[in-house]
């Protein structure tokens, strides 16, 4: 088993500039073609789930949790953040069929080829200097997408350690207010076991994601209120006392 795992590494080692330059040219060359954007995102899927197997780490998640992904519409993409594997994994579960993006930080925007990149893949360009620009702009560019497609954002705002989920900032709250789109949480687990900050390469292992039932945001309560009730919902799968789809 051993054998196998360090045979893995070694392709991942020269498969990897190969996928990093594949994926890095194709958004600023064919940003242009029509339904660029559902094939790019095929693509970095599959380069994902490609490099988690050649790391030997498996996605563990339900039939059912799949088929609710699939079939999610006018919704914003919640998920805890446990270890840089986060992103690869939901790359790997969430169906082709859901179209979702990340928000990117402006600092990545400022090279011309990277923009170029990030525009044509779709990626939210988020100004970290100023929360209230940082939410207008989400909020703006939600509004602006159809409702196939999804926000993914981390509401902790970093990685958290320990055992316990951290707390959540407001910002996925305040999106779904001002667009009455629902909020989809996804929780990760075991990531962190696997890829803890202190080390380089990940262990081999599994890494497993429940989905949630969709969380609508209640007018009656205040923000802080639907983030608790966010919260504890997420925290509850979590810790295992109550399990996803």
């Amino acid at each position: 088993m051993m054998a196998i795992q360090w045979a893995r590494l070694g392709l991942l080692v020269l498969l990897g500039p190969i996928y990093f330059i594949y994926i890095a040219f194709l958004a600023p060359m064919c940003r242009a073609r029509a339904g660029f954007r559902g094939w790019f995102w095929r693509r970095v899927k599959r380069a994902c789930s490609r490099m988690l197997w050649l790391l030997s780490i498996r996605c563990d998640t339900s039939a059912a949790a799949r088929a609710a992904l699939a079939g999610d519409e006018n919704s914003i993409i919640v998920v805890n953040h446990r270890s840089h594997l986060d992103g690869f994994a939901l790359m790997d579960v969430i169906p082709d069929q859901k179209w979702f993006t990340f928000g990117g930080k402006k600092e990545l925007f400022d090279s011309f080829l990277l923009r170029r990149g990030f525009a044509g893949a779709g990626l939210v360009e988020i100004d970290r200097k100023s929360g209230k620009l940082a939410l207008e702009t989400m909020t703006r560019a939600v509004q602006e997408m159809p409702v196939r497609r999804s926000l993914l954002l981390f509401p902790e705002g970093t990685r958290a350690g320990g055992r316990e989920m951290g707390d959540f900032k407001p910002g996925a709250v305040l999106i779904a207010r001002a667009t009455g789109r629902s909020i989809r949480p996804i929780v990760i687990m075991d990531a962190d076991d696997l890829l803890p900050r202190d080390r380089v390469l990940p262990k081999a292992g599994v890494i497993r994601i429940e989905v949630l039932e969709a969380f609508h945001c209640d007018r009656a309560d205040s923000v802080q209120e639907d983030v608790n009730r966010l919260h504890a919902a997420m925290r509850s799968v979590f810790e295992g006392t109550v399990p996803g789809l």
